[in-house]
């Protein structure tokens, strides 16, 4: 059995991730990402970015926006994405990332839900996401333009109450 390798959520360092970047997956064509010159500011509160840190190392990044369901800020909950550099994906790095990004928002913020989506045929993030305890709600159509074209992903949620069990 492999060993889980030790994975820290913090802030982006000056420097870290500093590089634009071109996709390396068929899931991350969203055209050129520019690099983070400057570290994002830090606030669960507001849209962010943090470093995904295994053994040491940074390996990529976490991020965040805020969506809102309802009429009210009540009704805000975080939509998380991950990107990890190919050396780190299949080491169950992902997957504790974001436990560990869920189980920040539910124990600094009110919000009863934290949702991610992915591809249809991105298998490997559903595994992950439902290792770290979502549930898969269902596909959403035409969802994201990836690629030069509309894909179709599969919309995942954590509540509070599937947190706390």
């Amino acid at each position: 059995m492999p060993l889980t390798p030790s994975v820290v959520l913090r802030p982006l360092r000056p420097g870290e991730f500093a590089e634009a970047r071109s996709a390396d997956s068929e899931f991350d064509d969203f055209g050129p990402r520019s690099g983070y010159v400057v570290p994002p500011p830090c606030r669960v509160d507001e849209d962010g970015v943090l470093a995904v840190v295994v053994d040491g190392q940074p390996v990529g990044t976490t991020s965040w926006t805020w969506v809102q369901w309802g009429p009210t800020r009540a009704s805000r909950c975080p939509m998380i994405g991950i990107w990890l550099q190919a050396s780190a994906r299949g080491s169950g790095a992902g997957t504790e990332a974001q436990r560990q990004l869920v189980d920040l928002f539910f124990r600094h913020t009110a919000t009863n839900r934290v949702q991610a989506h992915t591809d249809v045929t991105n298998v490997a993030e559903q595994r992950a996401l439902e290792k770290a305890g979502f549930t898969d709600e269902g596909v959403v159509r035409g969802a994201h333009w990836r690629g030069g074209d509309w894909h179709d992903g599969h919309l995942y949620s954590m509540l509070r109450a599937d947190w706390l069990t």
